[in-house]
């Protein structure tokens, strides 16, 4: 029984922990991407050339955005500033990125 309860505890705190994520990833998305970007599921992006980040996922997993996000994500045109984050941050934006993929 305590095995089973203490399961069920690391679960649930992990998936509170991701929700937490998910929910700060949006909001530095939100502050920071969501003049140019679509940032949710639905809708257009403000800028037309910026693509949907639900298009983004699509053609870049996540995951494989850490380094970038840590570093400076530098785009070929000059519409697009350099953003640096924390990796605490760029963690955080991930697990919203990713929740934007179809499951």
């Amino acid at each position: 029984m305590r095995i089973m309860l203490s399961l069920f505890l690391l679960v649930f705190a992990s998936s509170m922990s991701r929700a937490d994520d998910i929910a700060a990833g949006k909001k530095l998305v939100e502050d920071n991407c969501s003049r140019c970007h679509a940032i949710g599921v639905t809708g257009n992006s403000p800028l037309a050339k910026a693509p949907p980040f639900r298009e983004v996922v699509t053609r870049y997993p996540p995951e494989s955005l850490g380094e970038a996000l840590v570093e400076g994500i530098v785009t070929g045109h000059n519409e697009m500033p350099e953003f640096v984050f924390e990796a605490d941050q760029a963690m955080e934006i991930i697990a919203y990125l990713d929740s934007l993929i179809a499951k």
